[in-house]
């Protein structure tokens, strides 16, 4: 199993889903079974307590998705 830019992936990594180059969920990943990079597993939502922003510590969403646009990440890749 492995995220979209090969990064090996396992049941209870903290994982963002993306669709069209923008974050749409956040969470635990959990139920995933081994062999399969699509439709697999589950992602379990986290309900964090209230943060403080500390803007140097943060990006915009909008810059979040240039930046997954430039590293060729933005697009789901082509099924097997």
């Amino acid at each position: 199993m492995h995220y979209r830019n090969g990064r090996e992936a396992k049941n209870g990594d903290k994982i963002v889903k993306l669709e069209g180059g923008r974050v749409i969920s956040f969470g635990v990943l959990h139920s995933a079974i081994p062999g399969d990079d699509y439709c697999n597993g589950y992602i379990a939502p986290v309900q964090p307590s209230p943060d403080f922003a500390c803007l140097v510590d943060c990006l915009h969403v909008d810059d979040l998705a240039a930046i997954l646009a430039e590293k060729g990440i933005d697009k789901r890749p082509e099924g097997k």
